[in-house]
């Protein structure tokens, strides 16, 4: 018998029963076995590991040395194993913790708000969020659970859609005093725009111009790396951005920010989701939990 045929725990649960239930006959009741088969069963063990375990007799069994040894360790690994299988199974209760990659925009606006009504939902969870608007790699990063826009690129991942925004051109009320309010896109290419520092799905900003679109293309003058960080700068008049309306909505109604050329905007919609290892196989209960939260939570 190879060594992938043992069923070493199922052999270790029969021998412990045995011992503790003091024989054979016993232990072929609790394990649904004939008292035959235990008996073949600890023989087939104490030849595999070269020992006697047990001294039989007609009325009890006494353990040897080596079976005494034996038993601790079983006893022991036996309760691991049931640790272990309780912690990891799908049906615990919540609990654990949670490692959240998200966008700054999204983990400010929309994340950051939920939170408290989370964790008074569950407080046995802690939860660990890290902001960053490039593509990580799930496993790398130890994240449970990224929230990312648009489509998914690697097959070894699910997403859960949470939702979907429209972008808006905007500028401070101070930028567009200093340098006018661009009329029409050819105007635009004039004035400062702020863009992203990483490659996206799509680049520049699609515009419509009757039954036509266009696209303003990216520029490469000031970029930054994440929507939070474009919004401070666009608040502080360091020039024009097309950001998610969810990011601006505070600003706009309080008249930080203020559209423009919103009649040229196509309406295009970005999707976010929820993102996690996983091809339909079962969750952590805590992961499972925070998922249907954001389903049922997150307003774009």
């Amino acid at each position: 018998m190879s060594r992938q045929d043992i069923n070493r725990s199922g052999e270790m649960e029969v021998f412990v029963r045995a011992v503790e239930l003091g024989g054979f006959t016993a232990a072929a009741t609790a394990c649904r076995m004939t008292p035959s088969a235990v008996s073949k069963l600890v023989a087939r063990l104490e030849k595999r590991l070269g020992t006697r375990l047990i001294n039989r007799s007609t009325r009890r069994l006494q353990l040897t040395p080596e079976g005494c040894g034996f038993y601790e360790r079983s006893v022991a690994i036996l309760a691991d194993m049931a640790e272990a299988e309780r912690h990891a199974s799908t049906g615990e209760r919540v609990a654990g913790h949670i490692r959240i990659n998200t966008s700054g925009s999204f983990g400010n606006h929309l994340l950051a708000p939920l939170i408290p009504a989370f964790m008074a939902l569950y407080p046995d969870v802690s939860l660990e969020v890290f902001h960053t608007d490039r593509v990580v790699d799930l496993m790398e990063e130890r994240a449970d659970v990224a929230i990312r826009a648009g489509p998914l690129k690697s097959s070894s991942l699910t997403a859960r859609k949470l939702g979907t925004t429209r972008s808006m051109i905007v500028a401070s009320p101070d930028y567009l005093q200093r340098h006018g309010v661009p009329r029409s896109p050819e105007e635009l290419k004039k004035h400062s725009r702020i863009d992203f520092s990483y490659s996206r799905a799509i680049e520049g900003w699609p515009l419509r111009l009757g039954n036509e679109m266009m696209r303003l293309p990216a520029l490469r003058g000031l970029q930054v790396g994440d929507g939070e960080a474009m919004r401070h700068l666009v608040l502080a008049g360091a020039g024009i951005a097309r950001l998610a309306t969810f990011t601006i909505k505070a600003d706009l109604e309080a008249g930080r920010l203020l559209p423009i050329l919103e009649e040229f905007n196509p309406g295009d919609v970005e999707e976010f989701y929820a993102v996690y290892i996983g091809q339909g196989g079962p969750l952590p209960a805590r992961v499972r939990a925070l998922l249907e939260f954001l389903r049922d939570n997150v307003r774009l």
